[in-house]
């Protein structure tokens, strides 16, 4: 696991460009649209967030199991 400045970066990124699309979608009155990119940045976020997770709890096992 590396927890690194470059993930964060990558979440704002993520956060930044989702509101973007959904700023200009519900401008344009496709608020189910912006509401799915909405849901999509979430579960992709979400989704990276799990694995990092994941990684934290494998290491903690490798510690804790002298693995």
């Amino acid at each position: 696991m590396s927890l690194d400045v470059n993930t964060i970066f990558q979440i704002a990124g993520i956060g930044i460009i989702v509101a973007m699309i959904q700023t200009v979608l519900k401008q344009m009155g496709k608020d189910d649209w912006a509401q799915w990119v909405t849901l999509i940045g979430f579960v992709v976020i979400l989704y990276m967030a799990a694995t990092m997770i994941d990684d934290l709890f494998v290491k903690i096992k490798n510690v804790f199991l002298f693995m």
